[in-house]
């Protein structure tokens, strides 16, 4: 359920582009995740800040788009998001000296130092490499095929990265005798 909440925006976004166009995609994106962060706060929980970061984004690039009328701005939007990852990531690693990653999951796996650091490093070139990955889409391909890209293709990429990353972890993870 919460992949599907954390998802709401892109979801509408996506069937607000079949049905009107990348500017009433825009402006539904924009109010999902407006809408989203409200649902949060007002249930009393705590809004995480890359929400934040996320509402902040989406409301400059997608308001640049519906005010200039310029899709690429809304095309950026993801790749800035990404990037933010990833330099959030690379920040927390190199300038204070903390593993976000292990931060995130380290009440849940237990794993040794080099394997959160690889991890750590691993999701901040994913992030890097899926900014890159959404520029050259939005640039080489028609609006459409980029919107189905940000829903179907990053999705994909992310689950893919996912499970590869799990496969990372199983090597340390107890196994169980028989």
């Amino acid at each position: 359920m919460k992949l599907l909440f954390d998802f709401f925006p892109i979801i509408l976004f996506f069937v607000a582009f079949k049905f009107g166009g990348i500017y009433v995609a825009t402006a539904v994106a924009i109010a999902a995740t407006v809408l989203q962060i409200a649902w949060v706060w007002l249930r009393g929980r705590r809004v995480e800040p890359m929400l934040w970061v996320s509402l902040v984004i989406v409301v400059l690039f997608g308001g640049a788009t519906l005010l200039l009328h310029d899709e690429t701005f809304i095309k950026w939007k993801p790749t800035v998001l990404y990037w933010v990852f990833a330099l959030t990531l690379a920040g927390g690693q190199l300038l204070m000296r903390r593993n976000l990653i292990r931060s995130l999951l380290g009440s849940q796996l237990e794993l040794p130092e080099a394997a959160w650091t690889r991890l750590n490093w691993s999701w901040t070139a994913y992030f890097a490499l899926m900014g890159v990955v959404n520029l050259w889409v939005a640039y080489t391909f028609s609006t459409a095929a980029w919107v189905n890209f940000k829903l179907f293709g990053s999705l994909g990429l992310t689950l893919v990265f996912a499970v590869l990353q799990s496969l990372l972890i199983a090597r340390y993870l107890p196994s169980k005798a028989p």
